[in-house]
């Protein structure tokens, strides 16, 4: 659920720039805060789907900090 609702955002964002709604500068703010918010749910869900493949309780998952979840596309 928390996917789709960023999604619906980052859409209403885009919508928003094309009908001059909102500057440009404050799109890409709010853009590139939407696409943490996104990589962390990715992120949980593959650590779920993980421990359910190895038979452990996909409950374990964490949600991880911005920091090391944006690090894995260094």
């Amino acid at each position: 659920a928390e996917v789709h609702r960023l999604v619906a955002e980052e859409q209403e964002l885009r919508s928003k720039l094309q009908h001059h709604e909102i500057e440009e500068a404050e799109e890409q703010q709010r853009l590139r805060a939407l696409e943490v918010a996104l990589d962390q749910c990715w992120d949980l869900l593959r650590q779920r789907r993980a421990l359910r493949d190895t038979g452990q309780d996909p409950g374990l998952a964490q949600k991880r900090g911005a920091d090391e979840v944006e690090g894995y596309r260094s």
